[in-house]
């Protein structure tokens, strides 16, 4: 009987000990849709440190959307969205563009992304 009050009492005690069990995040997921000649939205604000997923949607044509200092790089079409995820490690502001020529209005297609400190 003391055995098991001594055994009950230890494993009381690491469970306290230890303290809580950290609980990963899920990650934010955010909905681009690129259409003839913008992304929607145009821009998003994320924290550094924080995993994004983009789930991102073609409209129309064939887009795709690149985000040189954030290695994103993803090829949609209407019938194929792509799904992409990624961390930032440092705050700034990065722009990303239309990588897949869409028409006349290719240049002025851009996305921005905001990283903040936290």
């Amino acid at each position: 009987m003391i055995r098991i009050a001594i055994a009950l009492f230890l494993g009381f005690y690491c469970l306290i000990a230890a303290g809580p069990v950290p609980v990963e995040e899920a990650a934010q997921t955010i909905e681009v849709h690129a259409k003839r000649f913008a992304f929607e939205p145009s821009e998003i604000t994320v924290k550094r440190g924080e995993t994004v997923h983009l789930h991102i949607v073609s409209d129309d044509v064939p887009h795709s959307l690149v985000v040189k200092g954030l290695d994103i790089d993803a090829s949609v079409s209407k019938s194929h969205p792509a799904d992409i995820d990624f961390t930032a490690k440092q705050a700034g502001n990065y722009t990303g563009r239309c990588g897949r020529f869409c028409g006349s209005g290719h240049g002025r297609m851009t996305f921005a992304v905001h990283v903040t400190a936290n």
